[in-house]
Order: C-alpha cells, then structure tokens, then sequence
C-alpha cells in the first residue's frame, strides 16, 4: 500500500504540467530591471551622500541649527582730551516666538511687571501670528536675568547695547543721538556713522521647537567693534558756551540763539551749542524745534556784520584806504523808492569809522564804487551761499542770488547784510580771513594732528590786518561793542542786528541779535560767533550778543592758557594806541 502511494506521487511530481518553461528573453530582462533598480538607488544614495550632501545638511540643521547675530559694540566719542561724550552700555533685549508661549495669568503679571507694561499689552503683543516679536528693547542686564529666572516657554533674550551720553543736553547738537537700533540719527552719531557702527559677528546654536537655545554650537565670526572718534570739540569751552548761551536766552526772554568757538589755526570747532537743546538721554520725547542744530541748519540775515566784508573788498580793489572819508550825512540815503537810515545820524566818517560806528549809509555808497559781479564773488569766496561740507546733517548754504539779478538797492542792502542769509558756522568761518592773514579756514569737527590745513586766500594780509584794526576800534569806547571787551586781551569783532523777515516784509517786532570777534587782536587765536534770535527788550547785538561773546572768550582764553596781550585796565581809557597805530 505505501509503495503504490511513492510511486503515485514520484509520476505527480513528474507531470508536464508542473514543468516551467519560459522564454529565456524574459528571465535576462528580470535578470536586467532588478540589475538597474540597484544602480539606481547607488547612484541616488551616491547623490544625495557625497553630491548634494551640503543641501541636505543644511536643510536638516534649518530645523534645530541658527545663527545668531553678535551685536558689534559702537564706538565711542570723545572729546579732544579724552572724555567721553556717548558710550555704549550693554543691555538686553526681550523677544518671544509666540506659538511656543504658553503662560499663565500669574506668569503674565510677573513678566509685565518685570518688563514695565500692563498684562492686557503683554497678552496683546502675543496673541499675534508673527513668529517672532520683541516684548521689550534695551533692558538693564540685572532685570533680564530676572526675566530668565522665570523660565518662561517661547521667551528668550540677547545681547544689545544702548547708548549713553554723559554730557547730556550740553553737547546734544554736537554728538546727536542713536535710535533703538543702534543707528545715527543726528550729530556726528548720523555723521559718523559707518565708522562708529563696527561690523556684527555671529555664532551658531541649537534650538528646540520652543525657539529656546539648548546647545552653542560655537563661533563662526567675531564682532569687529566700532572706531572711536575723538572731536575737536572741548568739554571745558562747550560747556562756557553752552552755560552763557543759555543764560542769555533767558536774560533776553529771546526765542533761540546758538553759538560757536573756532580755533583760528585749526580750523577746529571747539565748541557748538544751541537753545532750545534736548536730553539724548531721553529719546521718548524727541521732536520739533529742540532737535534743530541752529548754528548750522537755520538761516539768518546776518545784518551789520558783513560790513567788513564789503570795506575789505573796497581797500583790496584800491577804491578806499583806511582814513578815506565817507560823507554819511544827514544819516539817510535814498536809493530809487527804498530809503537806508542808520540807527544814529552821522557826518563824515572815515572808512575805519565806518565800521566802528556801523554807519549803513557808510556802507551802502562804499558799495556803490564796487562792481556786482566782484562783490558777489567775494561773498562766494568766504562761503557764503555753499554748504560747509563738515558732514553734519541737514547743513544748508544760506541765500546768496546770482549777481545779474541784483538791483542797485539790493547790493546796498546786502553791504551791510540784508538780502542775504547765512548761517552761523559760515559767518563764523568767514571771520578766519579777517583772524588770519586773508586766508579763508576748512573747519573740522574731529581733531586736527599735524600738519596744520592750509586756507584759501581771499584778501591781501594787509587788507586783513586793516580790518582787524577797524574791528579792534568796534569794541572800544566810541564803537558798538564795549560790552565786548574783555580786561587784558586785545578784542576784535563786529555786532550786527537784522529785522525778521515775515511774510515778505521786514517787521519793527522782531530781531536777530549777533556778534563774531576774535582774540587776542594781537595774534588771533579764537574765534567766537553768537546770535540770539528775538530777544525782547534790548536787541541790538553790542546789547544781547557782545556780553555772550566777552565771557566766553574770556573763560576760553584763561581755559587755553593764553596770554593776555593788554594791561588788565582798558587800553583806550588808558590813552594807549589807537587800533590804527598797531597795524
């Protein structure tokens, strides 16, 4: 029985039927796709291992990897001597990736208050789709650490700095002042800027989903710190300035005034200061006329001032000399339609006198012997109608219409400074050509190392020697200055005093006071410009602007070190030698 059952199933498994038989094509072709499946997946594993190995990395590590940007400090400023004017501090910011935050009331309490805010802001600052928003800017380190205490899901903080200014409103205009971002918005912080700014670094961390960092990875490029600026300016003269300007405004109830200290040989600006000033200090109520740099974005008809502009074209073409006689009589002059007065009727006068008295009839016919077209390139090679190019922001170039369109009325006029406009840092640097040898000064805002700038001369040393002696007899008994003079120096300088143009007309209300000098006359070392603009009361300059200028110069000289070049007592009342006898 179990033998017929073996042999059964020896012929089953024999059976044609049970036989494979396929074409030998088609076992190769298997033979070939299986083959070519495996070269496909090497060459894709070859691809995307060794090929396209960085893109895949760095899609992996887009997930948990980032770079952090490593804030740069800014670079300080300082003054000529070393003292520092804005400085860096460190602080924190506080950010939150608010789909990660998960806080409870008591936890929101905790962090408005640490943050100085209400829970309802706080909750609305979250309660947002971006993926990342900053809670607060600029926080003191100790109150960020007790941010981190809390161990808040989805908050974090870096690293930033905030700018401080330890002179204050005192040197506000000068230094200017930083955003929350670090970047300069006025003064050298603006003009400064890509040196001061410094270059950011980075490194890479590991974060988990909640954005919070859970490893350092490490530096990948240090911050490069920005460059220090040491300014011309000095504390000690900026702060004479500031402190006397500011006590004229309030003596003369005046509505602004600004001011400006040269140094005659430099060129360099030691000081700069207007009224009304700010606090960069406290940046939440920036705005309006506090911000404006007066003494070099705002205009003013610089009024009698540039006489001696006008005089020293006139000797330097040949059409006066000193002691020429000037008949001024009976204090009025009448040009087409339009009559010129002087504030104090005069007879002859003699050119210096002129200045001395400040004569405008005096001024006007020694500007009818002068051609337009020199005039008005005198007035262009002091300056007058360029911007000063000292890289401070907003600099403008004042008023000063082409020659052809002039009037005969309206070259008198500007003779003695009406029809056109100035600001004070030109009118202060067009002096250096009277200071110096009739060479007209470059300023600069940062310290100047040998070898000393070279001007650009504009009048003969002799002319320039003539009218500093004419501006020396401004200041004595007879003048319009007295108030300018300061015991033991020799002063030179001129006052002026303009109407307020409003509405297209000169107004009786409102004036601009103003004074520039120099001394010691002798040898001329400082340079000093004051306007005060609407004061009420008095507003003549020798009245408002002298008195600004004499203590100044003064404390500036003694702060210098500078030696007095006169007896301690008036050298006029004395009976000492007229200014023409020391040219």
């Amino acid at each position: 029985m179990m033998h017929f059952k073996g042999k059964v199933a020896h012929k089953f498994a024999e059976s044609p039927l049970l036989e494979l038989r396929l074409p030998a094509w088609r076992s190769r072709l298997m033979a070939l796709l299986i083959l070519c499946s495996f070269m496909v997946l090497i060459g894709r594993a070859f691809y995307l291992q060794i090929v396209n190995t960085d893109f895949l990395q760095e899609k992996g590590e887009s997930r948990y990897r980032r770079d952090i940007e490593i804030t740069a400090s800014r670079g300080r400023i300082a003054d000529r001597h070393g003292d520092v004017l804005a400085i860096s501090t460190p602080m924190k910011s506080i950010w939150a990736v608010p789909p990660a935050v998960d806080l409870t009331p008591e936890q929101t309490r905790q962090l408005a208050a640490l943050l100085e805010t209400s829970p309802e802001l706080l909750t609305r600052k979250l309660a947002t789709d971006k993926p990342f928003v900053f809670l607060r800017r600029q926080i003191p380190p100790p109150v960020a650490e007790q941010v981190a205490a809390l161990k808040l899901p989805g908050i974090g903080q870096d690293k930033e700095y905030r700018r401080f200014y330890p002179t204050g409103e005192m040197t506000a205009h000068m230094v200017g002042f930083t955003g929350v971002d670090d970047k300069g918005l006025e003064g050298v912080e603006l003009a400064f800027h890509a040196q001061l700014l410094g270059q950011p670094g980075s490194r890479s961390v590991i974060k988990d989903r909640r954005g919070q960092i859970v490893e350092d990875v490490g530096s990948i490029k240090p911050p490069q710190d920005g460059k220090d600026i040491s300014l011309a300016l000095d504390s000690k003269v900026q702060y004479l300035a500031y402190s006397q300007l500011k006590q004229a405004i309030a003596d003369t109830k005046a509505k602004a005034g600004g001011i400006v200290v040269l140094d005659v040989r430099t060129g360099e600006i030691l000081a700069l200061a207007n009224w009304p000033t700010y606090n960069p200090n406290n940046r939440q109520s920036l705005s309006g006329s506090q911000l404006r740099n007066r003494a070099v974005t705002d205009t003013f008809e610089p009024g009698s001032t540039l006489k001696p502009f006008t005089v020293a074209l006139a000797i330097e073409t040949g059409k006066v000399g000193f002691d020429t006689i000037i008949n001024c009589a009976p204090g009025r002059l009448t040009i087409g339609r339009a009559t010129i007065s002087d504030a104090h009727a005069h007879g002859a006068l003699s050119v210096a006198q002129v200045i001395q008295k400040s004569s405008n009839v005096g001024a006007a016919k020694i500007a009818a012997m002068l051609p337009a077209h020199r005039m008005w390139q005198m007035f262009d090679d002091v300056g007058f109608g360029q911007v000063p190019h000292l890289g401070f922001p907003g600099e403008v170039s004042g008023r000063l219409r082409p020659w052809k369109t002039w009037r005969p009325i309206e070259q008198a006029t500007m003779s003695f400074g009406h029809g056109i406009s100035v600001s004070l840092i030109q009118l202060a640097r067009a002096y250096t050509v009277f200071a110096r040898d009739g060479d007209l000064m470059p300023l600069s805002l940062t310290r100047v190392v040998s070898p000393r700038p070279h001007g650009t001369q504009v009048f003969s040393p002799q002319t320039a020697r003539e009218v500093r002696a004419m501006l020396e007899m401004a200041v004595q008994p007879g003048g319009t200055a007295p108030k300018a003079q300061i015991p033991g120096y020799r002063v030179a300088g001129k006052t002026g005093t303009a109407r307020k143009l409003e509405n297209g007309r000169y107004t009786t209300k409102n004036y601009v006071g103003s004074f520039v000098g120099f001394a010691p006359a002798s040898d001329p070392r400082l340079i000093v410009a004051v306007m005060i603009d609407e004061p009420r009361g008095k507003y003549y300059g020798g009245e408002v602007a002298a008195p600004v200028f004499a203590a100044v110069m003064s404390g500036t000289l003694r702060t210098l070190g500078i030696a007095p070049d006169a007896p301690l007592e008036v050298a006029h009342s004395l009976g000492l030698p007229t200014a023409k006898a020391r040219l």
